[in-house]
């Protein structure tokens, strides 16, 4: 067996030994590399918001806390849990959810989020990550594409050819493993997000609106989808709408219910 032949096939034993350690199912069935305990993820979780919550400025704007805020405990009201919503003072249209129940939003989210059921998406979207424990398993991947190519590194010492084809194993791994799945993870935080805020009484047909709003604002800028962390805006609003039938009936049944959330009235 040549160099590169053992190169290949020790990384692929180790793969498979692990993916046979951590088998988990997200909330949508599909399968998970979960390798970190839950416990430590919220402790990472709440390391990582205090410190935020430090080295950036909070929000002093009160209708703008006052409007993340309702939408917010609307929508984690439907999921449950207990959790702390922070506005940050910050330019750039983004907002996360953390592990142990944090949420950020950046002030400069809510131009794009033009109503109460289009920031109720942003919500959703970001709190069917931490439910889907899509940061464990970002991390669990990562852990296991590094074991991997230590091992690599390790069957093929001093050669030339196997530390190219290290390198090539390692942008084999980039684009065809963590790339689409933080592509998946995110499709998964779509459609989770959307089950969320219909189940809140917010309108779904809001959210692909959103992503509208996004794409006409990038004017084209984002990179090609299959190098980039997240699906195009095109393919979003495509999957978002395809999924509204499914979600329209949860709407109804929590307006039904005198589920009516009146957030805008904050803005």
């Amino acid at each position: 067996m040549n160099r590169l032949t053992r190169l290949f096939t020790v990384s692929t034993i180790v793969s498979a030994l692990i993916l046979l350690q951590a088998c988990a199912t997200s909330p949508t069935g599909r399968k998970q590399l979960k390798l970190l305990p839950e416990g430590q993820m919220n402790q990472m979780g709440l390391q990582a918001f205090d410190s935020l919550k430090k080295e950036t400025p909070l929000s002093k704007d009160r209708t703008k806390n006052q409007f993340v805020e309702c939408v917010s405990n609307a929508v984690t009201k439907v999921v449950g849990g207990q959790w702390e919503v922070v506005v940050f003072e910050d330019k750039t249209p983004n907002a996360f959810a953390l592990p142990g129940g944090k949420i950020g939003v950046h002030t400069g989210i809510l131009p794009f989020t033009i109503n109460q059921s289009q920031l109720a998406a942003v919500i959703g979207h970001e709190i069917g990550h931490v439910l889907a424990h899509h940061g464990n398993e970002r991390a669990s991947q990562n852990l296991a594409m590094q074991t991997g190519m230590q091992v690599a590194s390790a069957a093929v010492p001093g050669s030339q050819m196997g530390q190219l084809a290290v390198a090539a194993l390692g942008m084999g791994a980039k684009f065809g493993i963590l790339l689409p799945y933080s592509r998946t993870h995110e499709s998964e935080a779509d459609l989770m997000g959307l089950e969320y805020m219909s189940d809140a009484g917010f309108d779904p047909r809001e959210a692909p609106k959103l992503w509208q709003n996004m794409g006409a604002a990038s004017k084209g800028a984002a990179p090609p989808e299959f190098m980039s962390t997240h699906p195009s805006n095109t393919t979003r609003i495509r999957d978002l709408n395809a999924y509204l039938d499914k979600v329209m009936p949860r709407y109804d049944k929590a307006r039904q219910n005198g589920i009516r959330p009146d957030c805008d009235r904050l803005r």
